[in-house]
């Protein structure tokens, strides 16, 4: 059988460099993207307590970066076509670098989140460059594959060296050095990228939508600030209700953006199919819990039981492990049965495994309030991390298919942000109104467990909601492509 080729690009590399230059530049830019995601959750009770951080401000922390992480992403794959990704991809070097540094040299809490939210926007311009530095050197469809497949399986594993990595770090070292590790590979790949990479040209020159990723980011910071905000201020107060009516506003400003400008980063017709539009909910779903349940557990691990970062970081690893077990899973079952039945099955599974995170105790009882429920919850949103990228953009327009994707990372990382707020929101007042009659410690218990009973409704909802999406199990090869190529701008 002979080898497809797709027309030959523009070369990407310098002359006689081989391909694995450009694939080792790509994976190391998505390995410290999505380190950088969940390295800092193990590290929060250290930083709150350096810094003084709020309970507000740790989710800050996280929040900041997976804003401006999603805000942008669509702009910076827009700005890649139009300015060379060679271009894009050093801004989103040095951006991100220098502020990892900044971050950890950091001195008070507003210092440190301005800097995540700042390496978001880095992190944002390093995630598409770094897929399209692949595809445009590759026109071997097998390599390409290959390539594709190895910076994928990049993104899950960096997911699972953060909470590793950031519990030694912070173990052996301080909180400071979960963002300190970032400049070494950070120079490194600024380096590379000069003395390797050709500039490169957009074939077809079209204009960048400023104005529509900065009201997008903005409204959604803003949405996130405002409900931040709620669970100190109430609902009622001035820093509550000014950012909320402002989010309204940009996001509204964004919509309209959107359907009159010539060059949008969202074409409206492109969320007409019902399809991807729920596979845009389900995605948000999963941002969150893939978000709030870090968030918790090492605040809870922590604060209520005591354990140090690495013991924390170490207690987490086997949910990480777990995420990689299911992707293999959904890959072996998506073919044969397609995606709707493993997004209900694993919908209802996480909402169960989180519903029995939601019974932890004050005392330590790791196999059972731990391991077993966050494993049972994990693996429910693992199956459906793969089922609902093919849902999403399986039957979309070949030209469309970068947007659909692109959008659909944006969903998990807003999800991850908004969702956060909220669960934080909950858990904060719950905590406070249990305070008053309740010990520090089972006051903060009753916060978690409800912050957990949300999350585990939102993903029954999530898997209920999956029923609206249309039988897929025909479609094999289809199922198949998406597989080996499109799904793989969404895994970061």
């Amino acid at each position: 059988m002979s080898e497809t080729r797709v027309a030959s690009p523009p070369p990407v590399l310098r002359p006689n460099l081989p391909l694995g230059v450009v694939v080792a530049m790509s994976c190391l830019a998505l390995f410290m993207v999505v380190l950088d995601s969940t390295i800092v959750t193990v590290a929060l009770p250290d930083m709150k307590t350096g810094l003084s951080l709020s309970t507000d401000g740790q989710q800050w922390v996280v929040s900041g970066y997976l804003i401006t992480l999603g805000g942008f992403l669509l702009l910076a794959a827009r700005a890649g076509d139009l300015f060379g990704h060679k271009r894009v991809f050093l801004f989103g070097a040095v951006v991100f670098t220098v502020t990892s540094l900044i971050g950890g040299l950091a001195s008070d809490g507003p210092v440190l989140i301005a800097a995540r939210i700042a390496q978001g926007a880095g992190a944002s311009a390093l995630t598409p460059t770094s897929l399209s530095l692949i595809t445009a050197s590759h026109t071997d469809e097998r390599e390409r594959g290959r390539a594709l497949a190895l910076w994928s399986m990049m993104g899950g594993i960096a997911g699972l060296a953060g909470v590793v990595l950031g519990g030694v770090l912070t173990a052996e070292l301080s909180w400071r050095w979960v963002l300190f590790v970032n400049v070494p590979p950070g120079i490194a790949l600024f380096v590379a990228a000069v003395l390797f990479l050709l500039p490169t040209a957009a074939k077809e020159r079209v204009r960048l939508d400023l104005p529509g990723a900065l009201c997008v980011t903005l409204g959604i910071g803003a949405l996130t600030y405002g409900l931040s905000e709620a669970s100190s201020e109430g609902w009622g107060s001035a820093n509550t209700l000014v950012p909320l009516s402002a989010a309204a506003v940009l996001i509204a400003a964004f919509l309209v953006a959107e359907a009159k400008g010539s060059s949008p980063l969202i074409p409206l017709d492109l969320l007409r199919p019902r399809t991807l539009r729920v596979a845009n909910v389900l995605m948000f779903c999963l941002g969150v819990t893939l978000t709030a349940l870090m968030f918790f557990m090492s605040l809870y691990c922590q604060q209520v039981l005591g354990y140090s970062a690495l013991r924390t970081g170490m207690a987490m690893l086997p949910v990480t492990v777990i995420f990689i077990v299911g992707a293999i899973v959904a890959r072996q079952l998506v073919p044969k049965v397609g995606p709707r039945p493993l997004l209900v099955a694993g919908g209802l599974i996480a909402a169960g495994g989180i519903a029995w995170v939601a019974t932890i105790p004050t005392h330590k009882a790791y196999v059972t309030h731990i391991l077993l429920p966050n494993l049972t919850g994990g693996f429910g949103v693992s199956i459906m991390l793969l089922a609902v990228t093919i849902s999403g953009t399986a039957g979309v327009d070949p030209r469309n298919a970068g947007a659909a994707s692109g959008l659909l990372n944006t969903s998990r990382q807003i999800g991850g942000a908004v969702g956060l707020a909220v669960l934080v929101n909950i858990a904060s007042r719950v905590t406070s109104h249990a305070s008053h009659d309740k010990g520090r410690l089972d006051a903060l218990v009753q916060g978690y467990r409800a912050a957990f009973l949300v999350n585990a409704g939102l993903m029954l909802l999530a898997g209920l909601a999956a029923l609206a999406l249309p039988a897929m199990a025909s479609a094999e090869r289809e199922t198949q492509e998406s597989l080996d190529g499109r799904t793989a701008s969404t895994r970061a």
